[in-house]
């Protein structure tokens, strides 16, 4: 039997509702994990239930992989076997490996990178407008995302006719969405979107599905699209068992899909459903959650709850006001240092939280100068690195002959004399003769315009893949073939010979080496591994940043430097929370744009409840733009924070606010602040 007795009762309530609908409505720090993972143990141990019918789902390969781990240890790696833990996108390559066909693709699809998508828009714009630098491909492939995450097909997609990029993807998305199956490959959307789309429409695919699960569940529910909402419901409609864990409080995603409705209608999707509150906090201290719970109060729809701790108040919330940004990143980087010798913390137990990206330059500036070690989350992502995306392109084409994003990109790469005008004689050639890019290359001697030493280099390459083809359909390791590969086509030379700095250029090359360590890594955990299996694993990589994300176990003694997007998930001892400004947080855009500040108001309920025993929040009086200093307004959440929980602090020469000017100014709302606090 399984030990349940270090779960709260709330959580025990949770664990142990295992029939029907169920709503967990779990507060920052409140253990949701461990509640999700404690269920799956309990259906196995407990109730019997075998352990493949059980589907848990998540965002991240990190959360997956943490599930898994966590399951494995509450009841062994032998009986947790058969449960799939996985994200929503894993889940949804899953259904279409088995059913794709039925949609018109071969099974042997690729999943398309955002570098692969915006080679292919970019081709298509310059295609239908002949000044195609007017249309930034990135934007138009933002719009066709957010179309198929709403499930809107390229005939049911309506542009607004006051937006010419809007309007340019209404003709790309039904050229595009052509071309993709025409190469036999997906992008990221399609996979839910095209998995919705076999489970609504293909009766027995969702048969198949909604018997093989019998107990569903789903993490940051609040977090999910349409789509994801529609493949959820889908298949909870065979069992009836859908658990799901969120909190509206923290959905922060709205700009990229995410519906808090989702959760918020819960209750009404599912009739009958029990509801659970998990609101005492494991993580910050009573000061922390008392100022959480004061912004996030102001939402107005929303599901109430409250965040306690039986840990004791803990220090204030100390808010420093500073005189501009260059001061601010001064006074952070010192109290690190203060509290680093004060406190014998390391630099890792450090985070500074902001709302853009474009405010980590001073504090990155300030860092440096000190020479303190720090890492900044949301940079490039090692799959989508220059040197790496060449080198991965090689696997793609043999992989998939009829990726031809990839086989445009390697085609010289190294440089082997062919140039651009070869490869747009042939491509046309290819649309002429109704033949794949790839086999034209093959039969380039047919055509005409290109000189035969040219032809001889074509021959030569094409030959280079068909060879790396046959080998890597041989008995044998993938990594030393993906080794032999990249040594036959002399890539470290070619980065040596592009690149004049030569630390620069041995980074590149180590990047590249990691593709081999990559390929040894998948091989060691696949019984069966395969070329497209781990194609599948480096597409999906993707995900992570897809979904905000994109953070780094980067194991240093370092202080962290992250968006307040990136921090979700995350909690460290100490944090700070800087630009407490109006137009910074809450967002110009949500000021004067959305007319809303909802999601905001949710970002700093999420920055607040990061830190575990001490948060710091900073503002300024002015900030530079444009290299010159203005006048900056208090943040509006400022306001919402009770008294009693604050140290306010002030550096730097006040500007004199005249009568009619103290309203607004920072001097005049602190005055009333400090007189509260008596």
């Amino acid at each position: 039997m399984l030990d349940l007795s270090r779960l709260n009762p709330e959580q025990l309530a949770a664990v142990k509702h295992t029939e029907g609908a169920l709503l967990v409505l779990a507060g920052a720090g409140s253990g949701k994990t461990g509640v999700i993972t404690y269920r799956i143990a309990h259906l196995i141990l407990n109730k019997k239930v075998p352990s493949d019918q059980i589907l848990a789902v998540t965002f991240t390969n990190k959360a997956a992989k943490e599930m898994k781990e966590r399951v494995e240890a509450l009841v062994g790696r032998k009986e947790s076997k058969g449960v799939v833990l996985s994200t929503f996108h894993s889940l949804g390559v899953r259904v279409l490996k088995r059913d794709i066909e039925r949609l018109g693709y071969k099974k042997n699809f690729s999943i398309y990178s955002t570098a692969d998508q915006v080679g292919l828009v970019r081709q298509i714009v310059r295609e239908l407008n002949t000044d195609g630098r007017k249309y930034d491909a990135e934007s138009i492939i933002w719009r066709i995302s957010g179309a198929k995450n709403k499930l809107i097909p390229p005939d049911r997609y309506i542009p607004s006719p006051l937006d010419d990029v809007d309007m340019m993807a209404a003709l790309v998305y039904p050229r595009y969405q052509s071309a993709l199956k025409a190469f036999n490959a997906i992008d990221f959307d399609d996979i839910i979107m095209l998995t919705a789309d076999l489970l609504e429409n293909h009766p027995p695919v969702l048969k198949h599905w909604q018997e093989r699960f019998s107990h569903i569940m789903v993490d940051e529910y609040q977090d999910t699209n349409s789509s994801q909402y529609l493949l959820v419901n889908l298949l909870a409609k065979g069992c009836g068992n859908l658990c799901v864990v969120g909190d509206d409080d923290q959905s922060i995603y709205g700009w990229r899909g995410a519906d808090v409705g989702n959760i918020l209608d819960f209750e009404k999707d599912f009739k009958g459903c029990r509801t659970i509150k998990l609101e005492q906090n494991y993580r910050s201290t009573g000061n922390i959650l008392e100022a959480a719970n004061s912004v996030i109060r102001n939402n107005k729809v929303r599901k109430e709850k409250k965040l306690w701790t039986a840990a004791g108040d803990g220090p204030p919330i100390d808010l420093c006001i500073v005189q501009d940004d260059e001061e601010e990143a001064t006074s952070v980087v010192e109290r690190i240092q203060l509290e680093r010798f004060k406190n014998d913390l390391s630099y890792s137990d450090f985070a500074i939280l902001y709302r853009t990206n474009a405010q980590s330059r001073a504090f990155e500036e300030q860092l440096r100068f000190e020479d303190i070690p720090y890492v900044l989350v949301g940079g490039t992502q090692f799959f989508e690195r220059k040197e790496v995306k060449d080198s991965i392109s090689y696997l793609k084409v043999i992989a998939n002959p009829l990726d031809e994003v990839a086989l445009l990109r390697i085609v010289n790469f190294p440089r082997r004399g062919i140039g651009d005008s070869t490869v747009i004689r042939i491509n046309q050639w290819s649309i002429e003769k109704e033949c794949p890019l790839f086999e034209a290359f093959a039969r380039v001697g047919e055509v005409e315009g290109i000189a035969e030493n040219i032809k001889e280099k074509v021959l030569a390459f094409h030959q280079t893949l068909v060879d790396a083809a046959v080998a890597f359909k041989e008995e044998g390791g993938l990594a030393e073939k993906g080794k032999a590969l990249f040594e036959r086509l002399k890539i470290e030379d070619e980065i040596f010979r592009t690149i004049d700095d030569a630390k620069a250029a041995r980074r590149k090359v180590e990047n590249v080496e990691q593709i081999i360590n990559s390929m040894a890594s998948y091989e060691e955990r696949v019984p069966l591994p395969t070329l497209g299996g781990f194609m599948e694993k480096v597409s999906l990589m993707d995900e992570d940043r897809f979904s905000g994300k994109d953070k780094k176990d980067h194991g240093l003694d370092a202080v962290t430097l992250m968006s307040l997007h990136s921090s979700k998930g995350l909690e460290f001892p100490f944090v700070f929370l800087v630009g407490m400004e109006d137009e910074i947080l809450p967002h110009k855009r949500a000021i004067y744009e959305d007319f809303t500040v909802d999601e905001e108001r949710r970002l700093c309920y999420v920055g607040i409840t990061r830190a575990r025993k001490q948060l710091v929040m900073t503002r300024t009086l002015y900030r530079k733009k444009y290299g010159k200093l203005q006048e900056r307004i208090p943040s509006r959440f400022l306001e919402e924070l009770p008294a009693s929980v604050l140290n306010v602090q002030q550096s730097g020469v006040v500007k004199e606010a005249s009568p009619d000017e103290e309203a607004k100014s920072a001097e005049g709302f602190f005055a009333k602040m400090r007189a509260m606090m008596g």
